[in-house]
């Protein structure tokens, strides 16, 4: 009877109950019966309403079985369910989805590590099922937590950790390609399921043994690497959750990597650190490049009161970013790059003074290795600094040059400038040094079409103030950059080394004609650029390093820039430094006396040849050959010896030894040249930082330089002793002068700024100028008066008087009444 009760019981249950017991064997080692499965099947596609109530049915045996660890029957139910899921795409598969997912949540809450991996296939299986409609009420947080947490599996047995890991990184990825695929994608973005699917993909991704062997594009990884290796799957994850980053998800994707390197100490050694950025900027969209830039950019200022070595890490990790952005998109960025990392070394040289002044209050030198350190991140920031600004465009580039000149500390001037107040001399020397190599590298292969673009006034200024020139390793940086900027023919490596060139011809200089707006660029700032050099060559700190690029530089302006007037000048500039040798005021030292003699022997050899005049060709080799005789200490292949005997004074050497100006005029006169300017001494020009700078004033040791040749347009200076009236305002405005009165006024007017004090200069000048100003007040305000007599205006025109019948117009002056 009970029997025939059950029989009755079991024809009454619903056929979609049948069909699903039927396909389950009385012994699981049978496996899913195939035609009852088929049987199933069909009746699920022609009865789809159905599916919601086999996949409840089918959820049910399952549990019922995993609680009484009939394993065998849990995988013919999820062998089941798969299939049911591959055949059916209709509406009504929603409800079943649900049903599936509850059975794979079972299946990975179990802690058996096969369920664990059956779940996991089946939920992969399931991802790649592209559904028809959108599901507005899904949410994957319990298999993003689950599969995470299978990432870091710590099991005993190597191989069933490594299964597991494996699990749950294909997991992770099946979440990321189903929610990206669905219309509420954003979901698997949000900051609480990035910061556990990241991490632990990074997790994974640390085990790689070759980190090398994986860092650039995307690599194509054999099936057998896929399935076999976590950290390969675990990183092919990652380039794919990178890869389908947008814009307003991309930082969220990108700050766990940083709580994960900080959290694990990676920044120090960096190799995972920089490896992983790689990847990131490889796998991202390249218009998306600065969101990561900006990222790493913000991490360091979070972390900037970290150890040297920590900050050094995050610096290359940047270096490493920008150099891979710099071939793309950079967007908005670039100031804020060069903004934050110039703040950065300023904090270096701030942390590497305040060691070194507590070492030296405490009597101990143990700070020398974090001293070092911070040298490390100084140079990581110049080497970021350079690579970044040599890979801009030009129009970009220039930019950059003005923003880092702007900061440097530079006296009497109106900048910028990084706040050096309280690190004293020593840092503000420090910062100075940091940013003009940052500068030498971003101009490191700038081509300007003219110079004037290449060395604008506000760069120009402060780059050769004499506040960088107190330093000899400052002097060699801002030649080096000017060498960069002027240098538009790759010349300066035919020229490097101070020497006597037998044949200049041999070197292939190129050089093209120079152009309109180089002519006017030296018209305007020539005189700065000989000013430096003949400034750069007074310094007692020279070495031999500074001479030779100060010969570069004559020669780079020759070979650039050099017209017959750039010539005439050089040629001066020349002689002038000749006689800083011969002369010495400046007390400069034996051996660089004989320096500045070997540098205008070596310029002025170049120079004949360039411009291949014989006979100043011919004066320049006779003096060089008497030098290598009489006096080799003059020649640079000689001063620059390790061992040079030195003379004990220049006072009594010959004039042969000697470029004589009146030679040189005669050279150069017969071959078209315009020589009169040469009979002028070169004096350079007094600024006023020089006044306000700490080195020694040159206004006691040089004047304001005037050209008192004819022709020129140089403003006529009048004698302040020189009554100041009507005759004299005349004069003053007429351009018929006599030449000679011009000539005699221009001479009293430099013996008095030659030999007069400056302070009675200025006081001369000040009175001067008031009086002027006053005098020009009263003949501007004229008045009517009543005629005196009867008669009328004079007007003078052309020369002739003419009487008008109209009221005589007296203007209030003194002295002065124009009838």
């Amino acid at each position: 009877l009970s029997a025939g009760v059950c029989c009755c019981c079991a024809a009454l249950r619903p056929r979609y109950k049948r069909l699903v017991d039927n396909i389950f064997p009385e012994d699981p080692k049978d496996g899913l019966v195939k035609a009852d499965m088929e049987k199933l099947t069909f009746y699920a596609v022609s009865a789809p309403e159905k599916l919601d109530r086999i996949g409840a049915y089918l959820a049910e045996r399952l549990s019922r079985d995993v609680v009484r660890h009939r394993y065998g029957y849990v995988l013919i139910a999820m062998e089941a369910l798969d299939q049911l899921l591959m055949a059916c795409h209709s509406q009504s598969i929603k409800p079943f989805v649900e049903s599936f997912l509850h059975m794979v949540a079972k299946l990975l809450e179990s802690g058996e590590p096969k369920l664990q991996v059956l779940g996991t296939n089946s939920f992969v299986k399931f991802a790649n099922i592209e559904e028809d409609t959108p599901s507005y009420h899904r949410r994957y947080d319990f298999f993003v937590s689950q599969f995470s947490a299978m990432c870091h599996s710590s099991a005993q047995d190597p191989e069933i950790q490594t299964e597991i890991r494996i699990a749950g990184i294909r997991g992770i990825q099946g979440v990321v390609r189903k929610t990206v695929n669905d219309e509420l994608r954003a979901t698997i973005w949000e900051p609480q399921h990035m910061d556990k699917i990241v991490p632990s993909l990074l997790y994974n991704m640390q085990k790689i043994e070759d980190i090398d062997s994986r860092i650039g594009p995307p690599s194509s990884p054999t099936g057998g690497e896929k399935e076999e290796n976590p950290s390969v799957l675990a990183e092919n994850c990652f380039r794919e959750l990178l890869g389908r980053a947008t814009y307003g998800n991309m930082n969220n994707a990108v700050r766990p990597v940083f709580a994960h390197l900080d959290h694990h100490r990676l920044w120090d050694p960096n190799e995972f650190a920089v490896s992983c950025f790689k990847i990131i900027m490889y796998s991202i969209q390249a218009q998306y490049s600065h969101h990561v830039i900006q990222e790493i950019l913000g991490h360091l200022d979070v972390r900037k009161r970290d150890s040297p070595r920590v900050r050094a890490g995050i610096i290359q990790v940047l270096l490493e970013a920008v150099a891979i952005a710099a071939k793309g998109s950079i967007g908005p960025t670039v100031l804020e790059v060069f903004n934050t990392l110039l703040k950065h070394l300023r904090i270096s040289v701030d942390f590497e003074l305040a060691d070194r002044h507590s070492s030296a209050e405490s009597a101990t030198f143990n700070t020398s290795s974090k001293e070092s350190d911070e040298r490390i991140v100084q140079n990581a920031i110049i080497q970021t600094i350079g690579f970044f600004g040599s890979n801009l465009p030009d129009y970009q580039r220039s930019e950059i040059m003005m923003f880092i000149m702007s900061k440097v500390p530079v006296l009497g001037t109106i900048s910028q400038s990084l706040d050096t107040s309280h690190i004293g001399d020593l840092g503000t020397r420090r910062i100075q040094i940091m940013l003009l190599r940052s500068l030498l590298m971003v101009t490191s292969g700038y081509k300007a079409t003219t110079i004037s673009n290449a060395l604008p006034p506000p760069f120009l200024d402060p780059l050769l103030s004499p506040s960088l020139m107190e330093d000899s390793e400052l002097r060699q940086l801002v030649l080096e950059i000017l060498h960069n900027l002027i240098d538009r023919h790759d010349n300066r490596a035919k020229l490097r080394g101070i020497r006597i060139i037998p044949d200049v011809s041999d070197l292939k200089i190129k050089r093209d004609k120079i152009s309109r707006q180089d002519v006017s660029f030296m018209k305007k700032h020539g005189q700065q650029l000989y000013r430096h050099i003949y400034l750069g060559c007074k310094e007692e700190d020279n070495v031999q390093k500074n001479f030779e690029l100060l010969f570069t530089s004559l020669a780079l302006t020759t070979i650039e820039l050099a017209n017959e007037e750039v010539v005439i000048d050089l040629i001066r500039l020349a002689i002038a430094l000749q006689d800083i040798a011969i002369i010495n005021e400046d007390n400069l030292p034996m051996f660089n006396r004989c320096g500045v003699m070997a540098l205008v022997a070596a310029y002025l050899n170049f120079l004949s040849q360039m411009i291949a005049v014989p006979a100043f060709c011919q004066h320049v080799s006779k003096v060089i050959e008497t030098r290598s005789v009489e006096a080799s200490y003059f020649l640079p292949e000689t001063i620059f010896k390790d061992k040079c005997n030195l003379p004990k004074s220049l006072e009594k050497h010959e004039k042969d030894l000697f470029f004589l100006t009146n030679k040189i005029a005669e050279s150069l006169g017969g071959s078209g040249y315009s020589v009169e300017r040469l009979s002028v001494p070169y004096v350079p020009q007094v600024t006023d930082e020089d006044r306000l700078s700490r080195r020694k004033s040159l206004v006691d040791t040089v004047s304001l330089q005037v050209d008192i040749l004819p022709g020129n347009n140089t403003e006529d200076k009048v004698d302040n002793t020189e009554e100041i009236t009507f005759e004299a305002l005349k004069k003053a405005i007429d351009n018929n002068g006599l030449e000679e009165q011009e000539k005699e006024k221009r001479r009293l007017v430099i013996e008095k700024f030659q030999k007069a004090p400056f302070e009675e200069i200025a006081a001369q000048c000040e009175t001067k100028a008031n009086l002027l100003h006053d005098r020009l007040a009263q003949i501007l305000e004229l008045t009517i008066r009543p005629p005196p007599s009867p008669s009328g205006t004079m007007t003078i025109t052309a020369g002739h008087a003419h009487y008008h019948s109209v009221p005589v117009y007296e203007m209030k002056f003194p002295d002065l009444c124009v009838y």
